[in-house]
């Protein structure tokens, strides 16, 4: 089977296609002066965008990992965000949990496995 990778850096790969399954790294906010809520929403039309260039999109999602700078604090306003975006009927297994992220201003990271269309 044939692997592909997109939006190739020195240290990672956007998303990589294998097989019937692409995976998404995770994904950080560009706007880091945001509240967690437009964070998490930039987040997630960047998760659209990768999907798509992978033949994929938000329905199909099989499995999500989402981290939180302060989960006490912003949980609730990530997960209306997420909701939101969700259809209806497609939630994947998913864990959240607190975590340091990376750089003190990146409230959330979001990172996806989705099945990619026939």
């Amino acid at each position: 089977m044939q692997i592909k990778r997109l939006n190739v850096n020195s240290r990672l790969s956007g998303a990589v296609v294998f097989g019937p399954q692409v995976f998404i790294s995770g994904q950080v906010p560009d706007n880091r002066l945001a509240d967690c809520a437009d964070q998490t929403v930039e987040v997630l039309a960047k998760i659209d965008a990768l999907l798509a260039e992978a033949n994929s999109d938000n329905s199909r999602l099989l499995s999500a990992q989402i981290w939180l700078k302060d989960i006490s604090r912003d949980f609730a306003v990530m997960n209306l965000a997420w909701s939101a975006w969700l259809p209806d009927g497609c939630a994947p297994a998913r864990a959240t949990i607190q975590a340091d992220l990376a750089s003190s201003d990146v409230l959330v990271e979001v990172m996806v496995t989705a099945a990619v269309r026939d």
